[in-house]
């Protein structure tokens, strides 16, 4: 594995447990965390549990030839963004790096920002058709939970799991343009996918800024 993270030109250090990975995160912050399901002591559903793992929101894809469909189900929904069975594919693993790299980016973006900024930004509950579609070309169809200039959150759809990286497509009510934006998953919740929006123009931004006010003010009055 370290040999083949080397050849695609990534740095990469091997800690034996998830107690040895819980020490480095107070070191070094790492761009991505390959979990191992099975650890000797703490396993790695426990890690993902850790308010240091949760907090430092690192990607986290979980690697195991052992977990059960329940265990797997149980990593996304405290955070880790994908799941790879052994033995790894690893022209799969090579591309599932590849479409993190955007979200690496704007991870580093988002640190920069006040974190109030994002507390104060409104939310608006709006069911809307989504498409969700993944770089291997596979893709969905969802409804909206709710809708925010920064980022969406979409109903789960059955068996379809997005992947870190996805390009959402919709039309916000009373715009006739529809958007096709580059999304980060953030998060799963038991209800469904939280994505924040990657590549939004200055222009979408401020129409989705307008539109969510809008619709939070009538929800409100509502």
């Amino acid at each position: 594995m370290q040999d083949f993270l080397l050849e695609l030109g990534h740095e990469s250090e091997l800690v034996l447990s998830a107690e040895g990975a819980l020490d480095r995160l107070q070191q070094n912050r790492p761009d991505l965390i390959l979990l191992d399901f099975r650890l000797p002591g703490m396993n790695g559903l426990d890690f993902l549990q850790r308010e240091r793992v949760r907090d430092s929101r690192i990607p986290v894809i979980v690697v195991s030839g052992i977990a059960s469909e329940v265990q797997v189900d149980a990593c996304l929904r405290l955070g880790a963004i994908e799941f790879v069975a052994k033995p790894i594919a690893f022209e799969h693993l090579q591309r599932i790096l590849h479409t993190l790299a955007p979200q690496v980016l704007a991870r580093d973006i988002a640190t920069a920002r006040p974190t109030t900024d994002r507390r104060r930004t409104p939310r608006a509950r709006v069911g809307l058709p989504v498409r969700v579609r993944d770089a291997n070309g596979s893709e969905w169809q969802t409804t909206s939970v709710d809708l925010s200039a920064g980022g969406i959150k979409v109903r789960s759809a059955g068996q379809a799991r997005p992947v870190a990286t996805v390009e959402l497509s919709f039309t916000p009510p009373g715009d006739g343009e529809r958007f096709e934006v580059a999304s980060l998953l953030v998060r799963v919740d038991m209800d469904g996918y939280v994505f924040h929006f990657a590549n939004l123009t200055q222009d979408q931004l401020e129409r989705l800024t307008l539109l969510v006010r809008r619709l939070a003010s009538s929800f409100d009055l509502g």
